[in-house]
Formats: structure tokens, sequence, C-alpha cells
């Protein structure tokens, strides 16, 4: 909560107590970048100060529309600038903005979006068949506005009005007003293996605060890996999904041109990035992979994207076939109930690949290819590699530990292992109408993130895996991610998960799952004996090489790319 100004000593009366609102990060773009631009599918482009305007008429409308503070408005839209636009106005008139998980079973919807008590819903035509068939469960839906990305000339049944209808009654000199900091601004639904997603929710102030660590962290380093105002801006991650990690706000306090690709298509992504000028995305591991291996792909000139990989593990393999083809690619690490950004894996002075890293900057700089400047510049070490796929340092204002059971914290020499706990000015502070939930994650007073992890002697964490997804075997603990990385480096393998199954001797042993790549040919034997290579390295223990290995279609995932261990250990088993 804000503190009243008489409330601190020698406070003037006069003073301004400036509550940490989601409407202050558009004062300075708005005022000093109002001609730079945003760009949806190439074909629609917008100014900043057109965006000012359609923030301003989308939030006295919807108030018109009768929607009040502290009502929930839900959207359901691919990425685009109606998106953005909702990002703003929704919180600025002290409503909650509840961003639909398009991609969870049509249960899952229908249950999330009634459990926020959603009262309105911006829906993207191509759900239209969606809410036909969950709108008899949505008691609380008073009404739906359509998004449409041409201009609707026949609204269907059940649509109340039209997004750009909507905006027109607007007005767009719309002054937003003040109001407690600490009021909630977000709410979405974490995509969970188990039981209903669970809803969280994030305050003005916290937002406010997550933009400006993120800004400076990204903006702080020297050389690459970092995101300032001349760059361009185009999300892969979902904006249904963490505020699409919070960039979006912090593209726009930075003023930069801003690209949203809707629906994402390799080729469209692509030519966005040569068309737009695109430097700076985002996006989960499996994204990545399907640019690199696209039709086409090879003609795209990837030098210099930078590029934040999150949401699961980012093998050596993918880091050095990204940074192979020029991208500057490293680590982010979060989870939705931190908003998500806690910890980035920045290359810093003195690091290995720093200086290699700049070298082929100015390479890129002068012109030659990605070959030509790896080359150059002494080829692309494995250190540089291990450093860009480890989680990273934590942001300004992340307090990261590692502890055990009881909350020790253990040793900081990249080889104690204990639970990553966190605390932040951004966390979400529980779960929406799940109190028992709600404590649990806030056990002793820090975040659980259910994660285990190690950290080293300058402070960088690295991630071994998930508490639940651990191996344990004859009394060893068997990191799956471990596992999972040094298979990855096998020519032929294009993804990999490692599960647990059931052993009657050891109770518990690695079973790899292996996608092979089209066309490419391995066997299991091959894969064990790579791996008895590492642990002959002692990059494994002897006793985590696995007997078995399976090949598999496709990897089981969530609803945002996340691997989902728990399905895969079912169809695995037979269940």
């Amino acid at each position: 909560m804000t503190t009243p100004p008489a409330a601190i000593p020698h406070a003037a009366a006069e003073a301004y107590a400036n509550p940490l609102l989601i409407r202050q990060l558009l004062v300075n773009p708005l005022r000093q970048s109002p001609d730079q631009t945003i760009v949806y599918r190439g074909e629609q482009r917008f100014t900043y100060r057109q965006l000012g305007e359609r923030v301003a008429r989308l939030g006295s409308a919807l108030g018109r529309l009768g929607v009040r503070a502290s009502d929930t408005v839900a959207v359901a839209d691919w990425d685009s600038h109606r998106y953005l636009e909702s990002y703003f106005a929704v919180p600025m008139i002290g409503a909650v903005l509840m961003s639909v998980n398009v991609r969870l079973s049509p249960d899952q919807i229908a249950y999330t979006v009634d459990h926020c008590e959603a009262s309105t819903l911006l829906l993207h035509g191509d759900f239209l068949p969606l809410l036909a068939q969950i709108r008899a469960r949505l008691p609380k839906l008073e009404r739906v506005v359509l998004l449409s990305d041409t201009p609707v000339t026949t609204r269907p049944d059940g649509i109340d009005t039209d997004y750009e209808a909507l905006l027109a009654t607007g007005d767009p000199a719309h002054v937003f007003g003040d109001f407690d900091e600490n009021t909630r601004a977000t709410t979405f639904y974490t995509t969970g293996t188990t039981g209903m997603p669970k809803g969280v929710f994030f305050s003005h102030r916290q937002l406010v605060l997550h933009t400006l660590a993120v800004m400076g962290a990204l903006a702080s380093n020297p050389g690459g890996q970092n995101f300032n105002r001349g760059d361009v801006y185009m999300p892969i991650t979902p904006m249904f999904h963490v505020h699409a990690w919070g960039m979006p706000y912090v593209a726009t306090l930075l003023g930069v041109k801003q690209v949203y690709p809707g629906r994402y298509q390799p080729d469209l992504l692509l030519r966005l990035r040569s068309e737009e000028g695109v430097t700076f995305s985002h996006c989960v591991p499996t994204i990545l992979q399907m640019l690199l291996d696209a039709p086409g792909s090879a003609g795209h000139d990837l030098r210099g994207w930078k590029m934040v990989i999150g949401g699961a593990a980012m093998t050596p393999a993918l880091a050095r076939a990204a940074l192979g083809r020029g991208i500057d690619v490293f680590t982010g690490y979060g989870m939705s109930e931190t908003c998500p950004i806690v910890a980035l894996s920045q290359l810093r002075p003195g690091d290995a690949g720093a200086d290699a890293h700049a070298a082929r900057t100015s390479a890129y700089a002068a012109g030659k290819s990605a070959a030509e400047a790896a080359i150059g510049a002494g080829d692309i070490t494995d250190a540089e590699v291990a450093r860009r796929a480890r989680t990273g340092h934590a942001v300004p204002l992340a307090d990261l530990r590692i502890v055990d059971p009881d909350m020790n914290d253990a040793a900081h020499d990249d080889r104690a292992q204990g639970e990553v706990v966190v605390r932040t000015p951004w966390l979400t502070q529980g779960y929406l109408h799940a109190p028992d939930a709600a404590r649990a994650l806030w056990n002793g007073g820090w975040l659980h993130t259910q994660d285990i992890g190690r950290i080293d002697a300058s402070g960088s964490l690295q991630i071994t895996d998930r508490i639940k997804d651990v191996i344990k075997s004859g009394g060893e603990w068997i990191s799956s991610l471990d596992l999972e990385a040094l298979i990855a480096r096998l020519p032929a393998v294009v993804e990999v998960a490692v599960i647990a199954v059931p052993d009657p001797k050891w109770s518990e042993r690695p079973l790899p799952l292996v996608v092979l790549r089209a066309g490419a040919v391995c066997t299991a034997d091959e894969v064990i004996a790579h791996l008895r290579v590492c642990a002959e390295r002692g990059e494994i223990s002897r006793f985590a090489v696995p007997t078995e290995v399976r090949f598999v279609e496709a990897l089981e995932r969530t609803s945002v790319g996340k691997l989902n261990k728990k399905r895969q250990r079912e169809v695995a088993l037979g269940r």
C-alpha cells in the first residue's frame, strides 16, 4: 500500500505519493517516442501515439460497457496489438486482466474463465466454436467482444460488439486515475500436470517493479545478451503466458519498435525477423528448434538476433546450433508464480566466451557470415556454450537460495544441491481461491520453486532437475537434465526426455525417450556407449548410465511447450 505523504516525516502536505501503477509505464514512451512503430503481422502499423489513444479509448469504452473496477476482463487472442492494448487499458481502469490459455482443453478453459469470475470476454473469431461449446458453463460472463483481423460486417449470435466498434465509442483523451498500487492487475493460470490449473495474480506494484528490474538486468550487460532502445522486439512466447514473460511492458517502457506475429508460423516469424529488422525475442527451446529446422530457414540471416530461452532447459547442443547461425542465445529462468523472470545467463566481462562473442559481433558488423565470424573469433567453445545454457545470475532485487528440507543454505561451490527458494518484490502472493496451495508455496516465508539446483562462487545458478523428476536409484540421485544434455550431443538426436521408471532392485532407473532427426540413424547401444564415455570423463556417475533407451516419434508437452514428464511416464508404462 502506498504511504500517504502526511505519514512521512517532514513531507509536504502537497507532495504526490506516486503509486506504482501500470499507466506510468506509458508516460515516457508516449512523450519521447510518439512516432515509434507497432506492427501486427506486417499488415497493420500503429504509432505509439495511436497506442496511447487506443488504450484510452479501450479503457473508457469498457467502463461505458459496464466493466467496473475490480471486475475481471478475459482476453482470448493470438499475439497482437489488441493484446498489448489490453495489457494496459484493462488494469488501468482498476479491472483485472485475465489472459486465457487458448491451448488448454475446452474443459480447462471453461474452468479458468469461470473460476476467475470474468464478466467480460474479448474473443478472437478463431475461438467462436470454442465459446459455443463452453458458453453454458460460464454463468458469470455478461458480455463478449469479438476480435477480428478484418472489418466485422455481421456479428455472430451471442456477441455484444466488436473490438473496433467498441473503441469507436471510447474517448481518445480519457484520463486514467490513481488508486492503490497493490490493486490486482492480472490473473492467469498455471499449466501443471496434475489437477485443474491454479490461478496466480499480480498487482500493479509487482508488475512495475518486475519491469524495472528486468529492464535493468538486460540493459546493463555490455556487448550482448541485452535489450536497449536500439532494438526491435518480437515476442515468440504467447502473450497469454505470464504476460509474455513481462517483455511487452519492458519493450513499451523503452519505446522500441514492436512486432506482433499473431498465430505462430515458422515462415511468418522468419519473414518478420528479416523484413522488420527484429533483434530481440524470447521463446521456449522447441520454438527455437522449429525456427532452425524450418524449410527455408537456411535462407535467412539470423546474425545478431538476441534470444532469451526459457520454460525448459536449453541443451548445450541447441545453444551451439543457434550460436552457429549467429543467434545471441541465452537462458532466462522463472515460473508462472515469479512473474516470471528471476535470473538470466548473460556473459559477464571475464566469463568464458565473452571476448569471443564480442569478436563475432564485430565480424557480423563487417559483413561476415555466421560461420566465418565463428572461425575468425576462435571457435564457439564448450565453456561459452555451457555458460549460456546455465540458469544464470539473479536479476536486481531477486534473492535466490538453495536450501535443504530444513531451510539451511547449501554451499555455493557448484556441487552442493538444494531446492531453489526465492524472494522478490513481485512474486505472486498466493493462488486464487486456493489458500492451502498458497501456504505450501510460501512455506517458511520463501517461495518454493520445486526446482533443485546448485550455485557457483559467482552466484550463478544451475537448475539440475525438478523435485518430482529427480530419479532416486539405489540411494543415489540422478539428474534427468544432465542425462538429457549429454544425449542431446549426439548429432542424430533432435529431442530427448529422461524419465524414471520402476525397478525391482534399484527402486527407479533412468529411461531416455529419444526423438531422432528425420532420416537419422542411431541405436540404443550407441546412446548407452556414448553415456559410458561421458561417465569415464566424470561428467556423470557410472550408475547414471541407463540400460535401456526408447525411440519415440514425439515427446508429450504441456500447453506452453514444457516437457510433460508425468504423461511421458504414463505412456511409457502403458497407463
